[in-house]
């Protein structure tokens, strides 16, 4: 087998990817199969497994950034990502809990080019399946049989009730007019960036690296989550819906509070003031609407403040990915993801 020791060159982003998904795949099948009929059917489809007759598909379970983290920063303190799959499933488990209660609370109806689960299933069974997976999660872990699960199940815990925390504000920002930009920079870092240190740091647990390492590691993830943060609002507003998987000007039409969107409404600019117009009215945003919000967010300056501040949060990301020190190899491959995930639109 090829060690992380013995590779003479590092493996690209989208090579990497590839790699996690076919290490996690057998387990997390494995775990949701545990599942009773009811969640598990809305499980897999959510996760692309089949369609909502049960019927084997072809949907798409995600690009697996966060179990990647996993494996590849156990690889990065000489451990062997094989003895961090439990971890990787885990912490993929919980991140798609996440995305089945977030798309109930935003009432989206897309993720991954297919009808949202909710929008199948119905409300309730979404968060019940939501909830499984959230279950199902701290079950790997403890069973997993790895003495690091105790201080792994903490974390992903701790992690959890950040991310829970985040949401919170999400939602209550949708019902303020004067939500201010450090607050809306908080609440992403407790949305998105938790789960992702937590994953950095489940990696370096199952590596059995030491205390200093496990916490530039973690530092590495939160950072990189926040920079992934601006690049998903800015994709909410502007992506190609072949890449985000949603309608273009998504995150607009539900009139959510995204970064891009507060620091344009907090510009104190002409676009600013007339976006706040726009914004702040009752009336759905028809699509010319929608255009023209993109168009003044642009004009106020969100867009080149979030693209700028993704930049920054990634160097950021580098500096303390540096700092834990990583075999080589592992640090360019950790590197290679990282720019990836700030750069989803290249």
């Amino acid at each position: 087998m090829v060690t992380v020791e013995t590779r003479a060159q590092g493996r690209s982003a989208r090579e990497l990817l590839t790699w996690s998904r076919r290490m996690i795949d057998p387990a997390l099948h494995t775990a949701v199969d545990r599942l009773p009929t009811s969640m598990r059917r809305v499980a897999g489809y959510h996760f692309g497994w089949w369609d909502e007759q049960g019927r084997p598909g072809n949907g798409q379970a995600g690009k697996a950034f966060r179990p990647t983290l996993v494996l590849l920063t156990t690889e990065a303190v000489g451990g062997n990502a094989l003895d961090a799959v439990p971890a990787a499933v885990a912490v993929e488990l919980a991140h798609n809990f996440s995305l089945l209660h977030d798309d109930v609370l935003d009432g989206d109806l897309t993720r991954r080019h297919r009808p949202t689960a909710w929008s199948v299933f119905g409300v309730s069974e979404a968060i019940l399946a939501g909830d499984a997976l959230l279950t199902l999660a701290f079950d790997v872990l403890a069973g997993c049989g790895h003495r690091a699960s105790g201080s792994a199940i903490r974390a992903l815990s701790a992690a959890v009730l950040e991310q829970v925390n985040g949401q919170s504000a999400n939602v209550a920002f949708e019902e303020r007019t004067d939500v201010g930009l450090s607050e809306c920079v908080y609440m992403a870092a407790s949305k998105t960036a938790a789960l992702m240190g937590c994953a950095a740091t489940l990696g370096a647990l199952f590596g059995d690296a030491g205390v200093k390492q496990i916490e530039r590691l973690r530092d590495f993830g939160e950072h990189l989550g926040v920079a992934f943060q601006f690049v998903d609002d800015v994709l909410g507003i502007w992506g190609d819906p072949a890449v985000t998987g949603k309608p273009v000007h998504s995150d607009l039409s539900n009139r959510k509070k995204t970064l891009p969107v507060v620091a344009a409404l907090t510009s104190g600019t002409p676009a600013g003031r007339e976006l706040a117009a726009l914004y702040h009215g009752t009336q759905p945003l028809s699509d010319l609407d929608l255009a023209r919000a993109a168009g003044l967010i642009d004009a106020a300056g969100g867009r080149a403040w979030a693209e700028a501040r993704a930049e920054h949060r990634l160097a950021h990301a580098l500096s303390h990915l540096e700092s834990a020190r990583p075999l080589p190899v592992s640090a360019a491959e950790l590197s290679s993801l990282a720019r990836l995930v700030v750069r989803r639109d290249h």
